[in-house]
């Protein structure tokens, strides 16, 4: 599988709105065979604070899967560290989640986000993230 690429500003000009900041992140301390991939984190920043971006959540995890095998995540800040994404420490952070060849989910009742049924969705998320390294270590055996 071929290392992620940083996508420009331009590709999360998406359902109408531009964010003010957009940073990549490599994350912190990857795995070796994490840190191949090139995992990215994306930080997307609006400084109007009453829009409402369950739309523009939605486009930005569809556009950072589209095309490839990929698994994008939505959170708050923090869990910077591979070994944090997706586990049931860090599921009330997470608000989006989206697997390549699904349809991306964005989730705003604080209620839900606590809840043990997102608790279970965000594992099944973090379970598509190792089944994609998983396939990746096959195919560079």
């Amino acid at each position: 599988m071929p290392a992620a690429h940083r996508r420009p500003k331009e590709a999360f000009h998406l359902a109408g709105l531009i964010p003010d900041t957009v940073l990549s992140i490599a994350l912190m301390d990857p795995p070796e065979a994490i840190a191949r991939l090139g995992l990215i984190s994306y930080d997307l920043d609006f400084e109007d604070i009453s829009l409402d971006l369950r739309a523009f959540t939605r486009a930005a995890l569809r556009r950072v899967c589209e095309g490839t095998r990929a698994v994008a995540r939505a959170a708050f800040e923090g869990s910077f560290h591979y070994e944090e994404l997706l586990t049931d420490q860090v599921a009330q952070q997470v608000y989006g989640y989206c697997v390549s060849g699904t349809e991306p989910v964005a989730e705003w009742e604080l209620a839900t986000l606590r809840g043990e049924e997102w608790r279970s969705c965000v594992s099944e998320v973090r379970a598509a993230l190792e089944a994609l390294l998983s396939v990746s270590k096959s195919l560079d055996a």
